[in-house]
Formats: C-alpha cells, structure tokens, sequence
C-alpha cells in the first residue's frame, strides 16, 4: 500500500511539475515577443523624440562666426553691465533644444536672462565643431555633453562652466535648479548626489 502511495504521489508530482514548465519552443515565443514589444516602445519613443525635435525652434547656427559673435557680445556686455551667458550644442540635440525652449517660454527664466545675460548659443555639429573656440574653453563638451554652459563675465573671462544634466528633471529641467543657476551665475555650483546648493565665491 505504501509503494503504491508512493507511486501515486510521484505520478501526481511529475503531472503537476509538467503543467507547470513550458516547452523550449513556447519560452523561445515568449522572449520574442518580449523583444519584439520592447523593440517597438523603442521605436515609439524614437519617433515621438524625433517629432518633438522637428516642432522645437532650432536656434543653433551652423554658418555663424562663433569668434566675431562672441566679441560683439563681450563688446555689448561691457555696455551694459552684463554676464555672457554661452549655451552651447546643436539643433541635432534634443536636450539642448528643450533648454532653450524651456527658457523661451518660462516668463521668470526668460526675465532673469534678458536682465543678466547676452545670451549666445555656440554650434557643435559635425559640419562645424567650433573647435578652435571650445578648445580656448578647454572642451568642456567632451567631458559633460550638451548642451553645456560656459559664463564669462563682461570682459568675456570665463567663470563658470555647468553641466546640464544636474538641472534635468524628468523629461525636461527643473525650474528651480534652472533659476538658482540664471540668478547667481558669478558663482560655483557644487552639485552633490540628490543635493543641489550654491557656494558663493
């Protein structure tokens, strides 16, 4: 009686068991129409990416002369007692034309700029990499991507260069990191793992 039992319960075990684990052929389906649901979110977030860039102003110039504008602009801070305010990238870079439109369209952001800063948007595209320019900068693209920042002061010294991505929130940037910047922009930012403050020079 008890082998029987025994051979019962072993019966009814590998029954289970074998409900229970799929064959190869329906776990290979299952990974290719995981991959083929992720390769698709992928492609929906590429277009709606692309679709954003398209509507969004493009306010990088390609064909500017970078070294004249930025003297001109050192020539007019003087006048009017401002900083230089250098934001640069490309119309190829989705963050850098969400920035200027975040700017652009955020009334307390746009003030602080139009009272502070000339405000100069330096190009880095593979059809002109400013190079002699960003170099005299000391690159700083290469070391945080785009866009970046680089502030002179009305002599056309630079004094700070600051990251974009610490000012980043979500898909877009956060309005008070982005105006703590705009206002003290003669100072160092010292930006800590989820702590955002200023140290004033």
């Amino acid at each position: 009686m008890k082998k029987l039992s025994l051979i019962g319960f072993l019966g009814i075990s590998f029954f289970a068991f074998s409900q229970n684990v799929k064959p190869a052929d329906d776990r290979t389906k299952d990974e290719k129409a995981l991959l083929v649901k992720t390769d698709q979110s992928e492609l929906e977030a590429k277009k709606k990416a692309a679709e954003e860039k398209t509507r969004l102003p493009k306010p990088y110039d390609p064909n500017a002369d970078a070294e004249k504008d930025i003297q001109n602009l050192i020539a007019k801070a003087k006048k009017e007692n401002k900083n230089i305010m250098i934001q640069a990238g490309g119309n190829w870079c989705i963050w850098c034309l969400r920035f200027n439109q975040f700017v652009q369209t955020t009334p307390e952001l746009k003030k602080l700029v139009d009272a502070n800063y000339e405000y100069y948007h330096l190009n880095y595209s593979p059809d002109n990499k400013n190079e002699k320019i960003f170099a005299k900068f000391g690159n700083p693209g290469d070391k945080f991507g785009y866009p970046v920042f680089i502030v002179l002061d009305k002599n056309g010294k630079m004094i700070h260069v600051q990251q974009s991505d610490v000012l980043e929130e979500g898909k877009g940037y956060s309005l008070e990191k982005v105006k703590e910047f705009f206002s003290h922009g003669l100072q160092k930012i010292i930006i800590n793992p989820g702590h955002f403050r200023l140290i004033f020079s």
